[in-house]
Parts: structure tokens; C-alpha cells; sequence
């Protein structure tokens, strides 16, 4: 991590307050590089210098709290005062036993506090891995491969197949790359860009190769940005606010106590140092001291048994929250679905029947490549073996200008014929469809749209491609899992409101929403939480808002973050999942941050459970764990303070009478 520098925090020239990618996907690539102070050619090395003194290294950069402040911060609070007063005035009666005894109990309970949260700074360590480490770039007309740590606004760089966006581009030569942005974005399936179209730090080239214009770097990324709410993320759990709340009743009792006991022995005529002795067995007798360590081991061992539920703990006093939660904010896409593209009824047109419809499909498909989409046609093709008789003697791949992908089939003696599947629109104006076949078409492409479906045009040419038939549409969907609607019942059963959190847009959420019994209220995340002024609701509105939606669709990490905070600022105790690094910040703020099954490094380590198993159905079993343990640490707790203010009144007075 990189030390925080002053001049490291501005913004590039031209970019605005935000210097967003917002700023630059609204605009020409004539005018981001004029706005740059930059053109195709790339920097100076001069020039390059120059900003790279002005703005800084293009890394994550974090303030770092010293190991001894950190260490400093456990030993400080009402039951840690309470024991260093009484280790001071044992020290100064010369009890070294009870001096022993007294320093190395305050050592084990700020040992286990610092052993529970020394992980919490890994969630940014694990969002700089994502961060690219070398990059092609354009320096003085040449070009040369540098450190991405070295990058500034206005660099050229060059991007291809395998490598890692090295900071927020703005693509303007060549014809497109296909993008991975499912870390960030929850996106399921590569997105293709093109010239004037933006890329986002730390995402990954799967297919072409593109000349880029750097125009934000560092903490001013999309990535950037993540890494600063997951930085200033983080509530005080309920937990530490109840044992704060304990030892300020307990020192008030002590006080008291110990000035009336002070103020009558003193009246007495009783020795200063025989005084001593008799306000440090008060003192000691007001600490329970027991109860900081038995409730770590009593969430441990319920660590344990969370743990053989698939359910791992990294944060102790998640289990307490957990069995408070009742707001549970779930992503969709491998949570509440099965994040597996699954093909729908087919739409035969010209084709004999569904069968042959989705054997064309197929055979416009490459399994070797693990293409979500053709595996997806190709695992609905029954039988098992039909294209067993078929030789593919071609194939074009999907390209995103034609749309489609193409393969030339030999079926034995009976010649030699061509398929396609692709965008239906494009399918339909290849085979010339008109009339009512048109009309139905649309309809069925509108129909499958609105439920949030994508579709797939298939058709076939049998001279060569002269002339093409058109010969259906398939559907695809990923459908929810096969425990998600009833999860979510035990979840309202318990008590547990659970609200879906997703990137896709609101008709696929909508359709999600209906087939598991959610509720019909999605909002989109982006209009709701809008920048414009006019716009935004007020802190009230907000929370009552965002209370009452079943659903949130097109959602960014900000966004996450957001209506995390709004539930709590209601008042709700909110369990939060997800999987990428687009979830880290609200993970991390979220007094339940769970990290689903295959999630990312980052997500990982800003979540305080992580699940090894995938779906909603180990949560609610972890909750139910939650709540028992929960109830097993009150009965200890109220039976603790109960007997602690006991023995603090029965000392005292004795000691009166």
C-alpha cells in the first residue's frame, strides 16, 4: 500500500471534481483527449514525469494505522480501565502476585480482541491483487512496457487478450475487445466494447485487442473508488456496544461504591495504604473479568459448529449480529439463481420441430471453447448423442459486429449445409422474414425481453449461404435454484425481510422476483440513488423507500453501499451477501457481510462469514445456529452482571458494617 500523499489526491486537469468515468463516457474521444492534454501518440516522457509527480502512482493508496495505536486501542474502555486501576493500586500497595495476575488478565482480553479483527485490512489488500502490473504504453512515439504503478492520465496504452485493464480507459483503436467485469459489476457473461466505449480498472481481456487513452488512475478509479468505501466501511457491532454499555454501569457502581467506602474509612481514621487494599478488593470485585473471555470462547466453539455447516466465521462477533438480523440483502446471480445459463421452451418457426431447432443451435456452437451461451445450447440438445453424425468442417466465432457465429456442417452423403445463431434481429434480416412470421418474431423477442430473458436467433442455408431459412428462437435464462423460494419462506418465517441485490436490469429482476415470491416492488439502484440534486430524496425518504422495495436492479458498488447504510440508519440490523470485489464496501458495512460460495479474494476478506456451500439455505441454518448461541451468552451474561454487582454491594457493606 502506498502512504497517503496530498499531492497525490487531485484529480488530472480537465476531469471535473470527480474526475469519474461518468464525465468520460458522456464524451467524444476528440474531446477526452483534449480534455487530457494528450492525442493518439501518447506522452512525453517529460510530460509523463511531470504528472506522475502531480497525481501520483496509479495504485491503491490507504492510511496506515500503526501496529502499536492498533495493539493501544484494545486495552482502552471501561473494562480495561477497570483492570489497569486495580493493576496501578496493586502496584502501589506491592501486591506483585495480584500485579501478576491483574496485568496478565488484560493482556489475554486485548490478545483476543486483536486476534479477532487483525484481518480486517486484508479486504484492500485483496482489492490491490486485482490491480494490473505491467502495461504497454506510448512514451515520446514508442512503444515501451512499463509498471501500471506508473501509468498517469493521458498515457496510450495498448490492451489484448489475457491482460488486465491497468487503469479507467477510454477505447479508440481498433475493433473491439470483449470484456470479463464480473468482479466488479456481478455481470455474468463477457461485454463487448468498441471505439469510444469505456473499460474499468482491474477487469480482464478476454477476446481483441484495443489502443486506450488512460483517464483516471489510482484511488480515482472505479476500482479506486471501491477500495475507498471499503476503507471507511465498518459499523460497531451490537455486541461491543452492549459490553461498552455493561462496563459503564459497573464502573459507576464501583465509583460510588468506592467513594463512599473511601469517604467513611477516611472518616474512620483508617491508614492510607490499609485503605488502598480494601478499594482494590472493590475495585476487583467490580470487574467481570471472566466475561470478555467466556463470551469469545462461547462464539468460538459457535465458530465451530458454524463451520461444519459450511458456514465459516472470520468475524466472532458476526454470530451475535447474526441472530439479530432482519434485513437480508442477497445478491441474485449464483445466490438466488444457479448463475448457469439454461435454455428455455424453444419458438419453432421454420424449422421441423424443437429438436431440430435446437440441433441447429448446437451445431452453430463449439463446445471446446466453453462459451456459456453454447454450452448452454448444447446441454439442451436431446438426445445426448445427435451430434455424434454431424462433422463441423468450419466455424466462425462470435464476432460483435456480425452478431453471430457460423459453422459449416457434413452430415455423411447428404451434403454439405450451413447454420447460424445469433442476435435475432440480425437472424431475422438474413432470412428476409416479413409478414406475420416477422410479427410473431417481435413479439416472441419483446415477450422474452420483458421477462428478462435473452434470445437467440437460429437459422440454416442448405446452397451455401444464398439464402437462409429462418428457423426459431431460443430463450435463455438462468434459473433460480431449486431451494430459493423456500429459503426465503423459513427466511420471513424468522422473521428475516430478505431484499434482492443485483447488477442485471430490472425485467430480469422483475421475473426473478415473481418466480421466487419476493415481491413486485424493484427499483433501479441508479435512479433511485441519482447524483442530480433534484433528484435525491432526503435521509427519511430514503430509509422509508428503501425499506419498502422488494428488489434492487442495476446496482454498483455505491449503491450496495447505500441502502446497507439507509436499513441501518432505520434502524434494521442488515445481513448483506455477495461474491465480488463490487461487493467488498457494502460487505464490509454491513453488520453481516457474507461471502457466497466461489467468491473473490476481496469479498472474502471484507466479510465476516464465509459460506463454502452454495444458496440461501445455509444462512438461515447459520441464523438458527446464531440464535442459540446468542441465547447461551445473554443467560451467561445477565447471571455474570447479576453476581458481579452481587459480591461488589455484599463487599462493600460488610466492609461498612
Amino acid at each position: 500500500m502506498q502512504e497517503t500523499d496530498d499531492k497525490a489526491k487531485k484529480p488530472p486537469a480537465g476531469l471535473g471534481a470527480s474526475g469519474s468515468e461518468d464525465d468520460f463516457s458522456r464524451i467524444s474521444i476528440e474531446e477526452a483527449f483534449s480534455r487530457l492534454n494528450s492525442n493518439p501518440n501518447g506522452l512525453s516522457f517529460e510530460e509523463s514525469t511531470h504528472r506522475l509527480d502531480r497525481y501520483g502512482p496509479n495504485s491503491l493508496q490507504s492510511k496506515r494505522v500503526s501496529l502499536w495505536r492498533r495493539l493501544l486501542s484494545y486495552f482502552w474502555g471501561p473494562i480495561p480501565w477497570m483492570i489497569e486501576v486495580a493493576a496501578i493500586l496493586s502496584a502501589i500497595n506491592q501486591d506483585w502476585k495480584s500485579f501478576g495476575v491483574i496485568v496478565a488478565m488484560l493482556a489475554i482480553n486485548g490478545g483476543i480482541g486483536f486476534w479477532q479483527e487483525e484481518s480486517a485490512a486484508d479486504a484492500l489488500e485483496a482489492l490491490k491483487k486485482q490491480l494490473a502490473l505491467k502495461s504497454r504504453v506510448r512514451r515520446d512515439g514508442h512503444w515501451q512496457e512499463i509498471n501500471a504503478a506508473d501509468l498517469v492520465p493521458g498515457d496510450v496504452v495498448r490492451i489484448r487478450l489475457g491482460d488486465v485493464i491497468p487503469a479507467d480507459v477510454k477505447l479508440f483503436d481498433g475493433q473491439y475487445v470483449s470484456v470479463d467485469q464480473s468482479s466488479l459489476t456481478g455481470e455474468s457473461l463477457p461485454v463487448s466494447k468498441g471505439p469510444g466505449e469505456f473499460g474499468f480498472s482491474g477487469t480482464l481481456i478476454k477476446e481483441g485487442e484495443m489502443d486506450a487513452v488512460v483517464c483516471t488512475t489510482g484511488s480515482h478509479t472505479y476500482l479506486g473508488k471501491t477500495a475507498q468505501l471499503v476503507e471507511k466501511a465498518g459499523a460497531v457491532s451490537h455486541f461491543q456496544k452492549a459490553v461498552l454499555r455493561i462496563g459503564n454501569l459497573l464502573v459507576i457502581c464501583a465509583a460510588v461504591l468506592s467513594g463512599i467506602l473511601v469517604g467513611v474509612e477516611i472518616a474512620r481514621g483508617m491508614p492510607l495504604l490499609e485503605l488502598l487494599s480494601f478499594v482494590l478488593i472493590v475495585v476487583v470485585a467490580s470487574i467481570p473479568v471472566a466475561l470478555p473471555a467466556v463470551l469469545s470462547a462461547t462464539m468460538a466453539l459457535g465458530a465451530l459448529a458454524l463451520s461444519r455447516m459450511k458456514a465459516i466465521v472470520s468475524r466472532l462477533e458476526a454470530i451475535e449480529e447474526m441472530a439479530g438480523v432482519d434485513v437480508l440483502c442477497s445478491d441474485k446471480t449464483g445466490t438466488l439463481t444457479q448463475n448457469r445459463l439454461t435454455l428455455g421452451e424453444p419458438v419453432v418457426f421454420e424449422a421441423a420441430d424443437s429438436n431440430e431447432l435446437v440441433l441447429c443451435g448446437a451445431l452453430a456452437s463449439k463446445e471446446e471453447d466453453r462459451d456459456a451461451i453454447d454450452l448452454a445450447v448444447i446441454e439442451g440438445l436431446q438426445p445426448d448423442g445427435a451430434l455424434r453424425e454431424f462433422q463441423q468442417t468450419g466455424f466462425v466465432p462470435f464476432d460483435p459486429r456480425s452478431k453471430r457465429t457460423e459453422a459449416t456442417v457434413k452430415k455423411g452423403a447428404d451434403g454439405v449445409f450451413r447454420v447460424t445463431k445469433g442476435a435475432p434481429q440480425v437472424i431475422i434480416e438474413m432470412c428476409q422474414l416479413n409478414g406475420q412470421s416477422l410479427e410473431r418474431a417481435r413479439q416472441v423477442i419483446d415477450e422474452a425481453a420483458g421477462k428478462g430473458y435473452r434470445t437467440l436467433g437460429v437459422g440454416r442455408s442448405l446452397d451455401e449461404g444464398k439464402t437462409w431459412q429462418f428457423l426459431g428462437i431460443l430463450p435463455l435464462f438462468d434459473p433460480p435454484r431449486e431451494d430459493s423460494r423456500q429459503t426465503i419462506e423459513q427466511a420471513n418465517d424468522h422473521g428475516i425481510s430478505v431484499k434482492m441485490v443485483t447488477g442485471d436490469n430490472a425485467a430480469i429482476a422483475r421475473e426473478v422476483s415473481r418466480q421466487l415470491g419476493l415481491g413486485a416492488c424493484i427499483r433501479s439502484a441508479h435512479s433511485l440513488f441519482a447524483a442530480d440534486s433534484d433528484k435525491t430524496l432526503d435521509r427519511e425518504s430514503m430509509q422509508s423507500v428503501v425499506e419498502g422495495t422488494d428488489g434492487f436492479a442495476e446496482v454498483f458498488p455505491e449503491h450496495k453501499f447505500a441502502i446497507v447504510k439507509a436499513l441501518q440508519d432505520a434502524g434494521h440490523i442488515v445481513a448483506m451477501t455477495g461474491d465480488g470485489v463490487n461487493d467488498a464496501p457494502a460487505l464490509k458495512q454491513a453488520e453481516v457481510g457474507i461471502a457466497v460460495s466461489g467468491a473473490t479474494d476481496a469479498a472474502r476478506s471484507a466479510a465476516s462469514l464465509i459460506l463454502t456451500a452454495p444458496g440461501l439455505s445455509v444462512i438461515i441454518g447459520a441464523v438458527e445456529e446464531a440464535r442459540r448461541i446468542f441465547e447461551r451468552m445473554m443467560s451467561y451474561t445477565i447471571y455474570r452482571i447479576a453476581m458481579t454487582l452481587s459480591i461488589l454491594v455484599f463487599v462493600v457493606m460488610t466492609m461498612l458494617i
